[in-house]
């Protein structure tokens, strides 16, 4: 499927559009630019409940809510902000509510600011020690199929999952003066 200027379409549209087939219909975050096209699309779509939030972990909560009022939800964030969950992730594995979490890497390819680096390491091996699938997306061209496995293993199968879309797949951030 192309664009009207001939031009494949943003995989960002193609996630929401699996969101919306596979029935997630609430979406925490904390802004992220990763993330931006992903939530811009979220807030205007009526179906859609949005859900910004001052710290990542609040998402953790929210997510187990939603599951048990009966919805699917999709929790945003940036790898800075795993390390401010691992707490709240024991209660996923206590509970074992299912759980969906795409993460927007930042401290790999070409990063311009070093405090991004130390939980960018930490990230993957957080989350699996708190008893999370977690699974990297490295190409636009698969990540259609990565999120909508994801979707089923979380909420069919009722695991916690996590994505992680690689920093090169979404692009440099530059350090503007």
């Amino acid at each position: 499927m192309k664009s009207k200027r001939g031009a494949p379409p943003d995989w960002r549209d193609e996630v929401f559009k699996t969101f919306k087939r596979k029935g997630i219909n609430q979406v925490f975050y904390v802004p992220d630019a990763g993330h931006k096209r992903l939530i811009e699309l979220a807030h205007a779509d009526k179906s859609m409940t949005t859900y910004p939030l001052t710290t990542e972990e609040e998402g953790i909560a929210a997510a187990c809510g939603a599951w048990l009022g009966g919805h699917r939800s999709v929790l945003l964030m940036q790898s800075s902000g795993v390390g401010n969950c691992i707490n709240m992730m024991s209660l996923i594995e206590n509970c074992r509510i299912p759980l969906l979490i795409l993460v927007t890497m930042r401290g790999e390819y070409g990063e311009f600011n070093p405090w991004q680096v130390p939980m960018s390491r930490a990230t993957q091996g957080s989350m699996e020690l708190m008893g999370m699938t977690v699974r990297r997306v490295e190409d636009s061209s698969r990540v259609v199929d990565d999120v909508d496995a994801a979707i089923d293993d979380a909420f069919v199968a009722e695991q916690p999952i996590a994505l992680l879309f690689a920093q090169r797949m979404l692009g440099r951030k530059k350090w503007v003066r």
